[in-house]
């Protein structure tokens, strides 16, 4: 959309108003959602930020201190806002708070978490539905398709507009009978998975009747991320690990994978950029094997300091057990990195081996030593080669302001058809 209307159908959207809903915001690693809603902000689209959590949380990153100033929190004010919020829908909307209410309860029944959670997910949702009445949203949509799913699932149930929800992964699919995945989809106007492989995860967990309103939307990057001058490959053989220090993102087969090199006189950087839980762990495993002058982990960066360590690498890699579809891939090969990671998930779609990275088996500690000796003699013009291919792909398939336009127009339908179906009266939470 440029300019402040579109049409679709005979619906004005001028004013178009979407709130978004997310567990925590702004996040160090949920650069991805920050840049979808100012891309759907630069098409003229009205967002409203609402987060769980994230008020008070450390932040490195300019853009996303601007974000904190602009993102409601449901939890900020206390247990007491929450209370009032479901003793007032409870008096007001009482049909629509006792659906909610057993749903709530159904959710539960066969959750990972207890239905004590699901409860609080009612009162959470209580008092969201009244900021979207406030707002005036049109439309809400979730990231994740966790707790924040199942939120503006029980919000629509108490009176808000219709839903929506991305499914990233890995924990989706780890759990999705826990989550009542199939359900989040029965009700939802649509839901987006960020890969092919994604989607077809989903088609698992919902009848046919459904698999037509889970839509492929990929994660975006801006352009000014990557638009800079190409720039010199280092002369030191240096790899560059971006993500948070956990299990899922195997940080510690790599690390044994490069002691593994070293140890036969292989001379190799590797920078860990990020923190996380399992860093002092990953840290004894440096010092047993004495690699504290070959490997160096950043700690938690702005995503300028990624962009330069990514700069300042001949190659990313990431030796995931589990992911979705990783933006830092997408950074890495947009910036003309090649990129060295595992064949899980919606990574395939993008890394194409020979071309533009090299793929490997998770969890296969040989495999990681292979993909890197085959990478290390590499010539720079070798490399140049890969990372131009890298770039020229990772543009064609995750501009963000092309895939925030898909976005926006599942919205606009979205919001039309709810209009049509009510006659043009919209009422939140009564």
């Amino acid at each position: 959309m440029s300019g402040s209307k579109r049409n679709n159908g005979n619906q004005d959207m001028k004013e178009f108003k979407v709130a978004y809903l997310i567990n925590l915001y702004p996040k160090v690693s949920h650069s991805f959602i920050r840049r979808e809603i100012l891309a759907l902000e630069r098409m003229g689209v009205q967002v409203e930020r609402i987060a769980l959590r994230g008020w008070d949380d450390l932040l490195v990153d300019q853009e996303d201190l601007r974000e904190r100033q602009l993102t409601r929190y449901v939890l900020q004010a206390g247990a007491g806002t929450l209370i009032g919020a479901v003793i007032r829908l409870m008096v007001t909307v009482p049909v629509r708070f006792f659906a909610a209410l057993a749903l709530a309860v159904r959710m539960g029944r066969r959750a990972d978490r207890s239905i004590l959670y699901h409860l609080a997910y009612l009162a959470e949702a209580c008092r969201v539905v009244t900021w979207l009445k406030s707002f005036g949203a049109a439309h809400i949509h979730a990231h994740f398709g966790t707790n924040p799913a199942e939120i503006v699932m029980l919000a629509r149930v108490l009176g808000g507009p219709p839903y929506s929800f991305t499914v990233h992964g890995p924990e989706e699919f780890d759990k999705p009978q826990f989550l009542g995945m199939g359900e989040k989809i029965r009700r939802a106007a649509f839901v987006v998975a960020i890969s092919s492989y994604g989607r077809s995860q989903l088609f698992r967990w919902v009848e046919q009747l459904h698999w037509s309103k889970i839509k492929v939307v990929h994660c975006g990057l801006e352009s000014r991320f990557h638009s800079v001058a190409p720039l010199p490959l280092p002369a030191a053989r240096r790899l560059v690990c971006v993500g948070r220090l956990c299990e899922q993102k195997g940080q510690l087969l790599l690390v044994e994978a490069v002691a593994k090199i070293v140890s036969q006189g292989t001379d190799l950087e590797l920078v860990l950029a990020g923190d996380g839980e399992m860093r002092s762990e990953i840290e004894s495993l440096i010092a047993k094997h004495q690699l504290q002058a070959v490997v160096r982990i950043t700690g938690w960066i702005s995503a300028e300091r990624v962009r330069d360590e990514i700069l300042a690498a001949r190659a990313l890699i990431l030796t995931s057990f589990a992911e979705g579809l990783p933006v830092v891939i997408m950074e890495a090969m947009a910036l003309r990195r090649p990129v060295l990671t595992t064949y899980v998930a919606g990574i395939p779609e993008l890394v194409i081996p020979g071309q533009n990275g090299w793929l490997f088996p998770a969890g296969d500690i040989e495999a990681i030593v292979a993909a890197i000796r085959d990478f290390l003699p590499r010539t720079d013009d070798q490399l140049r080669v890969m990372g131009e291919a890298a770039r020229a792909r990772v543009i064609e398939r995750h501009s963000v302001d092309v895939e925030a336009s898909k976005l926006l127009e599942y919205f606009e339908q979205s919001a039309l058809r709810d209009r049509k179906m009510k006659g043009d009266v919209v009422r939140y939470g009564g």
